[in-house]
């Protein structure tokens, strides 16, 4: 196991010998996810990985693995139960599937699947050959955030990953995967009631219990999804508080009121990701023969000298200067 308390733990089992492989992966399973019976086509060479980060609230843990099948009998849930609620993004080659209260998901793959710690499952892997890969979002039941009985109309079923709330969850777990060692344990537990917030209202909005979850948690999850929109729109010229909040169905002021407890306001997070992307374009070998000012519209910037200030005042030299610094040989007339 590699990493400290705040950051990622991680472990493989490829440096042991085959035939402990599978032992070491159930082992693992049941001490860090939940307590279930595995078998597997591939036991005897069973080349897996896991990942953990801890996140207060919440914990966000990602497995890498051959196909499987595993069972949570009512007895095994009897006997050991975290009682959590477990939102999984599944991913790889393979998909899988699960069974819970009556419901079976059929193959999810790219979509977001729960089920519940405290009720038998049964799930696995569509085919017996190829690698799944689960991130998984652990959500302790006192930190759900809506009626149980509402997440129960949720389990075993495909949730889109690819729209709404549910894309900008997998968007912002995904992205710990770069930057969680870069936080200390206190922006550890703030991102981890975000997660835990997003993670509510999307399920919310599945099960139709939207009233249900606290303005808190609708205010952050929708903090996120305009941070998601200013990402994607950073090449819009236009892109600018007003066109934000009409996007949003929102007054300007309100979409201010969202950034006031933020480091910086909802311009200056425009302006420092399109300065950054552009640092980040300049310093590219194969963009040598773009000029600075196409690189600059590329991103939204459309006055050089404003750009050309500005890029100055927060890297202390000029677009040209950073360029023939990262990229020696560069014409000094882009």
């Amino acid at each position: 196991m590699t990493g400290g308390q705040y950051v990622w733990s991680t472990m493989s089992n490829a440096g042991m010998p085959a035939a402990d492989r599978f032992e070491w992966f159930t082992d693992m399973v049941a001490r860090d996810v939940v307590p279930v019976t595995v078998s597997s086509p591939q036991a005897a060479d069973f080349k897996a990985e896991a990942a953990f980060l801890s996140l207060g609230p919440v914990e966000v843990s990602v497995h890498t693995h051959p196909a499987l099948h595993s069972r949570r009998p009512a007895a095994l849930t009897r006997r050991s139960d975290p009682e959590q609620y477990q939102l999984a993004l599944v991913g790889g080659a393979n998909p899988m599937w699960i069974s819970q209260r009556g419901s079976e998901s059929g193959p999810v793959g790219g979509e977001l699947v729960l089920w519940d710690t405290s009720r038998p499952f049964e799930a696995g892997t569509r085919d017996e050959q190829g690698t799944s890969r689960c991130l998984v979002l652990h959500i302790p039941r006192k930190e759900l955030l809506i009626n149980p009985d509402k997440a129960d109309r949720l389990l075993a079923r495909r949730i889109p990953a690819q729209r709404g709330t549910g894309a900008i969850l997998v968007r912002f777990l995904t992205s710990l995967g770069e930057h969680a060692a870069e936080c200390g344990p206190e922006e550890l537990g703030r991102l981890g009631a975000i997660a835990r917030d997003l993670a509510a209202v999307c399920l919310a909005e599945h099960a139709d219990a939207g009233h249900e979850v606290d303005a808190g948690a609708q205010t952050r999850a929708l903090l996120e999804r305009v941070k998601v929109f200013i990402e994607h729109n950073l090449d819009d010229p236009d892109l600018a508080p007003g066109t934000i909040a009409e996007r949003h169905h929102i007054s300007v002021r309100s979409l201010h009121l969202l950034f006031q407890h933020e480091d910086e306001s909802v311009s200056r997070l425009i302006r420092r990701r399109r300065l950054e992307r552009c640092r980040a374009d300049l310093a590219r070998p194969e963009l040598a023969h773009h000029s600075v000012r196409d690189l600059a519209a590329r991103w939204g910037f459309a006055n050089p000298s404003a750009f050309g200030r500005a890029f100055r005042e927060a890297y202390g030299l000029t677009p040209r200067e950073h360029r023939r610094q990262s990229v020696p040989g560069a014409l000094a007339e882009h």
